[in-house]
């Protein structure tokens, strides 16, 4: 069975956007096509595990081995998407430079946009916050209407929603483990 990515543009002053949708399954299709090992995490994880609710961006960990994290670059390349950051996009692929980033920015994501998709931002971990083979493992392959997600595992999700402890995690946290005690969620 396909799921359906139901999501709200939550960028201040736009109205829903029916192309966020299909603005996120070009993301992951690009991502798969260029055989990039990532998960899905964040707002858009929270959706496909069940609960609807509002997301500005895309949230993605990358595996962040050289080789898998240029690939990922060059696929969001080709769809038109550019650092927000005034640093070249190939420097994500770069350990020192991501190390750097954190260090002497507080940088945790690298944020990217895009003219030809513009109802998402992508945002890639620049540190993997969990051991990324084991939670790959973990992570259930959803099929969508063009493409296939992998997406972090609803117990690893909302170990990610608490550690990150913002309000809004913590509302996901909660709307979570009610999908899980009510035997919802994407399994």
């Amino acid at each position: 069975m396909r799921t359906r990515i139901h999501c709200c543009c939550a960028h201040p002053g736009r109205e829903e956007s029916p192309d966020l949708a299909l603005a996120i399954e070009q993301v992951l299709a690009s991502l798969n096509a260029e055989h990039v090992r990532y998960l899905v995490v964040g707002g858009v994880a929270v959706v496909l595990h069940g609960h609807l609710r509002t997301t500005a961006d895309l949230d993605l960990v990358v595996e962040l081995v050289p080789d898998n994290a240029r690939r990922a670059i060059s696929a969001l390349s080709r769809l038109g998407f550019r650092p927000r950051a005034p640093v070249p996009a190939e420097q994500f692929a770069d350990a020192d430079a991501r190390q750097s980033w954190m260090d002497d920015k507080g940088l945790t994501v690298f944020s990217l946009w895009s003219d030809r998709l513009p109802d998402v931002e992508v945002d890639l971990f620049v540190k993997e916050p969990f051991r990324f083979e084991e939670v790959y493992a973990r992570a259930l392959r959803v099929p969508l209407d063009t493409t296939t997600a992998p997406v972090v595992s609803l117990e690893d999700l909302i170990a990610l929603k608490r550690a990150a402890g913002r309000p809004v995690d913590l509302a996901d946290v909660e709307a979570l483990r009610a999908l899980s005690t009510a035997g919802g969620g994407a399994r």
